[in-house]
């Protein structure tokens, strides 16, 4: 493959068209251009990358025409591209020594060579096809010369062959070398020789004989070698007149390609060196463009450190972690691998955690001094927390919660309401010392903080209770305040990171669909152009290269564009989050824009939380209010157990315990309206003591009531003005305990009876003081509504006990041992059933009362009221039946001694009469007057029972005789009698049902 000088051209693949390349004809220019060989050329070159260090790589055809270069070396390709390396060879004579790392591909067709089909050789074969047709005509008549001496050939051919036969096979082998000792031996045999040395005749001979056996067999050699020499003479000289010819050929083709090669090197010192010049200028201006922004950027990242600092010194912590952050990203994009900055990315890092642990320390700084502030302050936010005069507690506060959700610190919140916690315990020792101060009394030093609240007196630790009960609420409205500037930070962010992201996918949209469009219009206007644009010289295309600058320009000013979108995002959900120094301020926004100038991104979005935690913080926000909330009712709870232990509470009058409900009721109300929820662990904590209160106010009331009924003898009481006033006001509506009047009250008369509705009862002192007391159960039901079952159970019992107790004393004559009466009377049982009466009227007014109090599902328990009332109805049922059976057993033991005789009327009737008068005299004040007609039916259907008895017993009927006639006497003076009592006029008495109806 190998020939001389260079009559065997290489194609090289550097450009789209190949070129011809010879050695220089100049030694020295051959020398002066000659490059150290470092690699033997690829067979396959790659195509031109557009990388600026491979514009020099491939020789340029028209620069390097007369310049010998690596590339005019010959060497044989097989053995330069043997790898004896290759374990296994292919059977591709050519892919087998292309080394281990070569790879079959298939080879795209060039576009800059056109298809040659058939279709091109149509006009060439159209021409030769009429002389081929006759030069095989001609082959066919005409024999070769070769043919006609074919016996001669053959002959010879026979002779030559004989003569060949007579040589030695030894000289035809392939491995005949004479350096063989057993070949040598066997063309010389050396033993036709004498050993001795001496050289007789004998060897002589040999010797020449030998030598003329060679000579003959190299004549035979020659003689065959002319002969076929001979028979292919007309071949060899045919093939060197058309070697000849093909030189002049190849001459005339070397001077027109060296014309071509002069006109295009002209072509390229006129046309194309300029431009080309001019490009590179471009690149080269581009380039240094390049290195000067890198190296403002590198300036930039340099000051970030010191930058950081400053911020840190006025504790900007947000400017800090963005300028932290949007060098860690120039770093890892634009400025990565340089080796000045690689300890900047852990410095950073490391001043990350820095940030962290100071952002986590202010903020728990920041919460102390808000909570333990003094209450004194008005604004419920803390103004400033440092000594710098322009940093004001929201701004701060802001920053500071910005700054830990950016850095995903979420656990923030633990801190506040652990401050919260130790900030209540102070609030509550803070108001004891204050009160305890003011009480000489009681001696700081030696008594212990919870005896101190014990050796108060009530409305000393009433005070004390009202003091904490303020401060808490200051107390929540400072963390609610605190907490709601927290809670609208999140809440930007969360409606910012939702608006970018809502902004990004339109962004997406609109980008892609132009792009489309834009690259539509590329293939439609330009794909040809760029084809053509393709330069040979140093593998670049003319529209990269014309373009490239203004597209890193635009990517500069897209990413710049991109940065001061999310800057500008970033400070609208931070509402404020950084409160810099006018000089930390412009440093940092030098060298954020600088930042920005070399490229740089803006800072990630993952950096924030995502959606859903920000969500989850907002809502622990809002729990930490409930939190805190809990927190002072747990407080105070342990300020009320303080004071209960020792059973103070239980030992409260109805107005002190009402005061402190209503107390604790108000500031219960207060936190539920500034939180938001209703608390239930205070309220449980008064009704626990409300239950012991209930319990020691009933069984006060109770006892009173056992000693009152125990001392009672059952005469009609006067009725004190005030108990009158206090049965107009329940008339009125009020069921309530009047205020008591000093004057006024004394002034008035007592009156006989107790005016209620425009009926007269007549009561005993006892019913006067029992419905005081059921007022008092109802007064507390108003002032204490958590109690509204437990009194209305106890006023049940109340109620039952009364009508029990009254029922022993009275009809169980209970009242003759107790109170040493003789007897009980008629007059006794009629006051009774009268104060029994009352108290039945007054029952529906309690029910109505406690039912405006109870919730639906609470309505069950008014049934107690259901069951009073019949006790009582059957109570004063009974008492009737009393009354009645005391005249029965009268008219009974009267009527058994009747007889029908003169004088009339019989003194027999004059007795009962007697009595009948007496037992209307004792009852018509105190019962009404249809109470009072009802008895007496009762009464007198009794006396016509007994002399309806008597009379059958005697055989006395209505035949109008004598005995009738005196019997109808005594019935007319009788009835007489009984109708001539008060509201009795009208009583139908119905005395013919004495006698026996005839059948």
């Amino acid at each position: 493959m190998s020939s001389n000088q260079g009559s065997s051209p290489i194609a090289q693949s550097s450009g789209p068209s190949d070129g011809l390349f010879r050695k220089p004809r100049d030694p020295s220019m051959a020398h002066r251009h000659y490059r150290t060989l470092r690699s033997l050329p690829d067979v396959c070159p790659k195509e031109p990358t557009g990388e600026g260090r491979a514009l020099c790589d491939g020789p340029s055809v028209v620069a390097d025409q007369h310049r010998w270069t690596v590339y005019n070396s010959k060497v044989n390709l097989p053995a330069a591209l043997n790898d004896p390396r290759l374990a296994k060879r292919e059977s591709d004579f050519f892919t087998k020594t292309w080394g281990l790392d070569f790879t079959e591909t298939d080879v795209m067709p060039s576009f800059y060579l056109p298809n040659i089909s058939r279709e091109h050789f149509s006009s060439y074969l159209q021409e030769t096809a009429q002389r081929e047709k006759i030069h095989e005509r001609c082959k066919n008549i005409c024999p070769s010369k070769d043919d006609l001496s074919v016996p001669t050939i053959t002959n010879n051919h026979d002779k030559a062959r004989a003569e060949l036969e007579q040589v030695p096979k030894i000289f035809m082998k392939p491995e005949f070398v004479l350096n063989d000792p057993a070949t040598f031996n066997a063309v010389l045999p050396w033993s036709h020789f004498s050993v001795a040395g001496g050289k007789n005749s004998r060897d002589v001979a040999s010797s020449r004989l030998l030598q003329e056996k060679l000579s003959h067999y190299l004549d035979v050699v020659e003689v065959s070698i002319a002969r076929q020499i001979s028979l292919r003479s007309e071949a060899f000289f045919h093939a060197m007149s058309s070697q000849h010819e093909l030189q002049d050929r190849m001459r005339e083709t070397a001077d027109s390609v060296a014309k071509l090669r002069a006109r295009t090197a002209a072509i390229d010192r006129v046309m194309c060196r300029g431009p080309l010049r001019a490009l590179r200028d471009a690149l080269t201006c581009n380039n240094c463009i390049k290195l000067h922004n890198k190296l403002k950027l590198m300036a930039a990242v340099h000051q970030t450190q010191p930058t950081v600092q400053l911020l840190l010194s006025t504790s900007e912590f947000v400017g800090a972690l963005e300028l932290i952050a949007t060098t860690k990203e120039v770093l890892q994009q634009e400025l990565q691998g340089i080796h000045s900055f690689r300890h900047l990315g852990s410095q950073l890092c490391e001043m990350e955690r820095l940030i962290d642990k100071m952002m986590v320390a202010d903020f728990s700084t920041y919460v102390q001094s808000d909570l333990n502030r003094p209450f004194e302050e008005d604004s419920q936010v803390l103004e400033k927390v440092t000594e710098q005069p322009a940093a004001s507690g929201k701004d701060r506060l802001q920053s500071l919660v910005f700054g830990l959700l950016r850095q995903r610190k979420l656990d923030f919140l633990d801190i506040y309401s652990e401050e919260i916690v130790r900030a209540a315990k102070n609030v509550v020792r803070q108001c004891v010392v204050k009160s305890v101060s003011q009480i000489s009394e009681i001696d700081a030093d030696t008594v212990k903080f919870h005896e101190q609240m014990r050796l108060m007196t009530f409305h000393q630790w009433f005070d004390l209770l009202l003091d904490i009960f303020e401060h808490f609420i200051l107390f929540l409205k400072r963390i609610k305040a605190t907490l709601s500037v927290i809670r609208n930070v999140v809440l930007e962010v969360l409606d910012s990171s939702q608006s970018r992201r809502q902004a990004d996918v339109s962004s997406a949209t609109n980008h892609s669909d132009g792009r489309t469009n834009e690259d539509e219009e590329e293939e439609e206007s330009g794909g040809g152009e760029a084809e053509l644009a393709y330069l040979t010289h140093e593998g670049l295309f003319i529209s990269d290269a014309l373009n490239e600058v203004e597209q890193r320009s635009n990517a500069a000013a897209h990413a710049q564009t991109r940065a001061q979108t999310r800057t500008d995002t970033c400070g609208s959900d931070s509402a404020s989050a950084t409160t810099e120094s006018s000089s930390s301020r412009e440093h940092n926004s030098n060298t954020t824009s600088s930042l920005h100038i070399g490229g740089a991104t803006a800072i990630s979005e993952d950096v924030m939380p995502s959606d859903l935690e920000l969500g989850r913080v907002a809502n622990n926000v809002q729990e930490l209010l409930y939190t805190a909330s809990d927190v002072c009712h747990d407080r105070c709870i342990k300020v009320l157990m303080t004071r209960a232990k020792d059973g103070s509470l239980e030992r409260l009058s109805s107005s002190e315990f009402v005061c402190l409900s209503q107390a604790v009721e108000s500031f219960v109300s207060d936190t539920e309206e500034l939180c938001g929820r209703r608390s239930v662990s205070l309220r449980g904590a008064l009704q626990s003591q409300a239950y012991r209160f209930v319990q020691r106010f009933h069984e006060e009331r109770k006892t009173k009531l056992s000693l009152l009924l125990d001392n009672e003898r059952w005469k009609q009481a006067e009725v004190p003005a005030e108990f009158q006033d206090l049965v107009d006001s329940i008339a009125d509506g009020r069921i309530t305990l009047p205020e008591r009047k000093s004057t006024g009250s004394e002034d008035r008369k007592p009156s006989e009876f107790l005016c209620v509705d425009g009926q007269k009862y007549a009561v005993i002192g006892t019913v006067l003081l029992l419905i005081r007391m059921f007022l008092e159960y109802c007064q507390c039901v108003n002032d204490i509504p958590s109690i509204t079952t437990d009194i209305l159970t106890r006023l049940a019992d109340l109620l039952k006990h009364f009508n029990s107790r009254s029922c022993q004393l009275v009809l169980g004559a209970g009242a003759l041992q107790v109170v040493g009466l003789k007897t009980i009377t008629t007059r006794n049982l009629a006051l009774v059933s009268r104060c029994l009466q009352l108290v039945i009227h007054y029952i529906p007014v309690i029910r109505a009362h406690f039912e405006t109090r109870l919730q639906p599902k609470q309505y069950s328990i008014l049934r107690h009221f259901g069951h009073i009332t019949k006790d009582y109805n059957d109570h004063i049922a009974e008492i009737s039946a009393k009354l009645v059976a005391i005249m029965d057993s009268m008219f009974e033991k009267a009527l058994s001694k009747y007889e029908v005789k003169a004088p009339m009327p019989s003194a027999c009737l004059r007795n009962v009469c007697k009595q009948m008068a007496k037992m209307h005299e004792a009852i018509h004040e105190l019962l009404p007057e249809e109470q009072t007609q009802m008895l007496f039916l009762r009464i007198n259907a009794s006396f016509k029972l007994h002399l309806k008895r008597q009379l059958a017993r005697l055989g006395v009927i209505n035949d109008g005789g004598p005995q009738y006639g005196l019997v109808m006497v005594d019935v007319a003076f009788y009835s007489e009698n009984v109708q001539a009592l008060r509201t009795l006029e009208c009583l139908d008495l119905n005395m013919p049902e004495i006698w026996e109806q005839k059948r």
